[in-house]
């Protein structure tokens, strides 16, 4: 079964630490995903910095929120 995320924090250059429920830390890097429409709003570092965990992935407001299995699979 896919480890939820447990805590998010948001750092410079569009960067998450996220911690797992199964005690694993990685860091993502969401610059990739910027030009995407849904992942536009989070070009600026304020609204980045709104994320946080819900369902077990992270989220931010309006609605955008980023598939978990992404964050694991992806994150270093």
């Amino acid at each position: 079964m896919l480890p939820e995320v447990s805590t998010v924090q948001a750092l410079p250059n569009h960067v998450l630490q996220l911690t797992f429920t199964n005690g694993e830390q990685k860091r993502f890097d969401m610059s990739p995903y910027l030009h995407y429409p849904v992942f536009r709003k989070l070009q600026n570092p304020g609204f980045f910095k709104l994320a946080k965990v819900n369902y077990g992935t992270v989220t931010w407001p309006g609605d955008i929120d980023i598939a978990p299995e992404t964050l694991y699979y992806q994150g270093e």
